[in-house]
């Protein structure tokens, strides 16, 4: 069964930085685009940032561009959401989520998710 469990959220003043984690157990992690997604209370799901299966191309959503960096060790399994200059607006359950040999922005390409972890920051 392939589990996607995210961990490091937490509760951060304004200004402040958090690292997300993301481990997957899929045999094949290398083979799989990754991406990190988040949802605020009463709002869509929305793309935050994305990994291609060798870590060679990263792209990310224009609030978060040059705050934050995605990165993966595929020795590991997992990959990462480093979050700096974190604002208010940053509020929200973050989510991993895995796209087989895909590199994209569209929630519905992901073939699996993790649970969540909340990101909660304070003015």
């Amino acid at each position: 069964q392939v589990q996607l469990v995210e961990s490091g959220g937490g509760l951060v003043q304004a200004g402040g930085s958090l690292r997300l984690s993301c481990l997957a157990s899929l045999r094949t992690f290398s083979r799989y685009g990754m991406g990190w997604f988040r949802q605020a209370p009463g709002k869509e799901r929305e793309f935050v940032a994305v990994i291609t299966w060798s870590g060679g191309n990263t792209y990310y959503a224009n609030s978060v561009k040059g705050r934050f960096t995605i990165s993966r060790d595929n020795a590991k399994n997992t990959v990462y959401l480093q979050m700096n200059s974190l604002k208010p607006e940053d509020t929200a359950v973050y989510y991993c989520a895995a796209a087989y040999n895909a590199y994209d922005v569209r929630v519905e390409e992901y073939d699996y998710w993790g649970q969540g972890t909340q990101v909660t920051v304070s003015s």
